[in-house]
């Protein structure tokens, strides 16, 4: 990779980072500071604050997880639509899926959130 597009990457990875990380600190801050006429937070408040992003910090890094599982037979999926898997380097021929995780049938229905 040339250095120009090394560095795009590296930027655009440190966004992403900043992102998640002011996203994170604008939700939990919302759910756990009631009161901003003190100067310092309260003990109450701190703790909720701490728990809120050990929260988010282990649903994101299982979301990472599963997207991490994920990524090779996706790409070997779209790679087969397209006729193009020899040209793919570095992926298995009969890419297992993450564990726990099964591709839904065509006629299941979708799942509410």
């Amino acid at each position: 990779m040339d250095p120009a597009a090394e560095h795009r990457q590296q930027l655009r990875s440190l966004r992403d980072f900043l992102l998640v990380y002011n996203r994170m600190t604008e939700l939990c801050f919302r759910h756990c500071v009631c009161n901003l006429n003190y100067r310092l937070l309260t003990g109450r408040e701190e703790s909720c604050l701490d728990s809120c992003a050990a929260r988010l910090v282990r649903a994101n890094h299982r979301l990472m997880g599963a997207y991490v599982g994920l990524v090779p037979a996706l790409l070997h999926r779209r790679a087969a639509e397209h006729g193009t898997a020899a040209q793919l380097p570095g992926l298995p021929a009969s890419p297992d899926p993450a564990p726990g995780l099964a591709e839904p049938s065509p006629d299941a229905p979708l799942a509410s959130t």
